[in-house]
């Protein structure tokens, strides 16, 4: 008979045990964000979110439709923002500081899927991950960095549950989300001193164009390359759009941004899935990292100490924010 891991039992109880507000557009006054990847997905969900909230976005696009499109929204400046290009990172920050605008917000958004098999996939297909979804954040956080710490505002990263939990094919883009966390991590540490705060929201698999502008981009290698799209490419296009198509809208995703923007108390970390099955997926797996971070050598613990010591973090935690709750009141 399958048994639950205590140490998932203990980490499923601190959904219970730590008191997070669910109020996280109580922000009274109007804020000004810059979301990069506003185009399509997770970015343009969040995008017309806060503009519907009041806020006014500048949201980040590449092409002309997409900046026209994201113009005719209220609220909404659209800013032509290709996260690998210095000069129109400069350009935007530039644009911001002569608006008097300031900015309340950073949202790393911008990122790409892609990467395969690593005998069979060329370096320059992994490079471009990490030029968009670790580089590009790099430039961007760096770039915008005076402007929210002269706002005293926030910083939120779109990571993944991928950068926890991966597959075979999946290294470029797990590698690049897990790298999200890390760098998450140490930019807290840098910036909480300085009265920002920093999260990363890990969605799990909702709605979005980011399995079918990878295909399209296989397809744009092929073509560039002499070749032909075949109609069983075509099919693998309308299969993969298929399937993203019957994922949840990203509503709950932006939810959870709009809690680490705007509400006294943000988390580090949101961890947003659509089904349970995925969140015991993403938890099933750092249990994992965890029971093998710890089996080598002589300073190891006991399964019984590895309990107590999750336990202790929990209820710490939940002391913390409970006191952080009462003192807002």
């Amino acid at each position: 008979m399958n048994r639950t891991h205590p140490l998932i039992v203990l980490l499923m109880a601190a959904i219970f045990l730590l008191p997070v507000s669910a109020s996280a557009t109580t922000e009274k006054e109007v804020k000004s964000v810059l979301v990069t990847g506003a185009s399509t997905g997770i970015g343009r969900n969040l995008a017309e979110t806060l503009a519907r909230n009041g806020h006014h976005v500048y949201a980040g696009a590449r092409k002309e439709k997409d900046l026209a499109a994201l113009n005719a929204i209220d609220n909404i400046t659209a800013v032509r923002l290709d996260v690998t290009k210095q000069d129109e990172i400069d350009a935007v920050v530039a644009l911001i500081e002569k608006s008097g605008t300031g900015l309340y917000a950073l949202v790393n958004n911008a990122g790409i899927g892609g990467g395969g098999i690593v005998a069979q996939t060329p370096v320059a297909d992994q490079t471009l991950v990490y030029q968009i979804n670790v580089e590009g954040v790099y430039r961007v956080t760096k770039a915008f960095a005076p402007l929210i710490l002269e706002s005293q505002g926030r910083i939120s990263m779109t990571g993944s549950i991928a950068g926890t939990a991966t597959r075979a094919g999946l290294s470029a883009y797990s590698g690049s989300k897990h790298w999200i966390e890390a760098f998450t991590d140490s930019l807290a540490l840098e910036m909480e001193p300085q009265g920002i705060l920093v999260s990363v929201i890990a969605p799990g698999n909702y709605q979005s164009y980011i399995r079918r502008s990878s295909v399209l981009r296989t397809f744009a290698k092929v073509e560039a390359a002499g070749g032909k799209i075949t109609a069983e490419m075509q099919q693998m296009y309308a299969d993969t759009a298929a399937r993203e198509l019957t994922y949840k809208q990203p509503d709950e995703v932006s939810a959870a941004f709009m809690h680490a923007l705007f509400d006294d108390n943000p988390l580090r970390r949101y961890v947003v899935t659509p089904n349970q099955q995925e969140q015991a997926f993403t938890i099933g797996a750092k249990v994992q990292q965890l029971v093998e971070l710890n089996q080598w050598g002589p300073h190891s613990y006991t399964r019984v100490q590895l309990v107590e010591m999750l336990e202790k973090a929990i209820i710490e935690k939940a002391i913390i924010e409970k006191a952080i709750i009462e003192k807002a009141k």
